[in-house]
């Protein structure tokens, strides 16, 4: 049995069939952990979202930032932008289902065997393991459980920019939200810098990309995987965090990481 770490795969189902087929997965030996954003840009997001959903408990995922603009599109007056690539999805007579699953996945995951965890984008650095698990659960239970309609109302955002323990209501929700889903860079305080989307030598003075200050501040973390950041390239330069977003959809590649070993395989978009 292996367990298997994907970058984000962005509505590119055939890809990730020849990367799983290259490694010769089994739904009813291995697992796929999915690090968020199985939907958008892409032109196959509703055979993505089939296909993670038809595999139960062989797959584990958690929510990116895109996947959680195809829920707010259909449950708040958020409207598409015009390079969307969901109207498939939203339009597909096993939406609701789907729906239902996308909704009840959470924003963190923890191997506790191999002591990994495994986010969309990043931990803010000055959350210790318990407390980021604990905070992904407050996101985690509004949307399976309480008024997800008024978090999507209010999720976009990039305001707050620091994390507050007295923070509340959806100004709590959408700050972990970010931290969680779109964070790439921050300062030695966790005050997020939203805008910069580039390699992580484009930085603003006193921003760092997020696991440099995480490292710092969190020595004994369990190691991280993540996606979310295809400038990387999939190199953070630190053994402890997992970069998997290497960017197929935008001609780049689709990598899978094997959990145990840390080895990786990738496919070429070319």
């Amino acid at each position: 049995m292996s367990h298997y770490a994907v970058g984000d795969i962005q509505g590119c189902f055939s890809a990730l069939q020849r990367l799983l087929d290259k490694v010769g997965f089994s739904a009813s030996r291995d697992t796929l952990w999915v690090a968020g954003d199985l939907v958008n840009r892409g032109p196959e997001s509703l055979e993505t979202l089939r296909f993670i959903h038809s595999l139960g408990s062989s797959s584990r995922c958690v929510l990116g930032n895109h996947d959680l603009h195809l829920l707010a599109i259909a449950h708040s007056d958020r409207l598409p932008s015009e390079y969307d690539t969901l109207d498939d999805v939203l339009n597909a007579r096993d939406w609701p289902t789907l729906e239902r699953w996308l909704r009840q996945q959470p924003l963190m995951q923890h191997h506790s065997e191999y002591n990994i965890v495994m986010v969309h984008a990043g931990i803010a650095p000055q959350w210790h393991t318990q407390q980021a698990l604990q905070l992904a659960d407050e996101v985690h239970t509004t949307l399976s459980k309480g008024d997800y309609r008024s978090y999507f109302a209010a999720m976009y955002g990039n305001q707050p920019a620091c994390w507050d323990d007295a923070l509340c209501g959806q100004d709590r929700l959408r700050t972990i939200t970010n931290y969680f889903t779109r964070m790439r860079f921050c300062n030695n305080n966790g005050k997020l810098d939203l805008e910069d989307k580039g390699h992580k030598t484009s930085q603003r003075p006193g921003y760092q990309p997020w696991f440099e200050f995480h490292q710092q501040m969190q020595p004994n973390s369990p190691e991280i995987v993540f996606g979310h950041w295809a400038a990387l390239e999939g190199e953070s330069n630190n053994s402890h965090y997992h970069a998997l977003d290497t960017g197929y959809v935008w001609g780049g590649r689709l990598t899978l990481m094997e959990l145990e070993t840390k080895k990786r395989v990738s496919i070429s978009n070319t």
